[in-house]
């Protein structure tokens, strides 16, 4: 149980250090699908 919650610990430690890291790349995705979505309906 204690490895367990150790585990838990470090988790959630690296997603605390590193939610840039994974926020950023989440973003320009979104912008790449919603800039994709409004050109198809402007050239369809």
């Amino acid at each position: 149980m204690q490895a367990i919650q150790n585990s838990y610990r470090g988790l959630s430690l690296l997603v605390d250090v590193n939610w840039d890291r994974i926020l950023y790349p989440a973003t320009i995705a979104a912008a790449l699908f919603a800039s994709a979505f409004f050109g198809s309906l402007l050239l369809g």
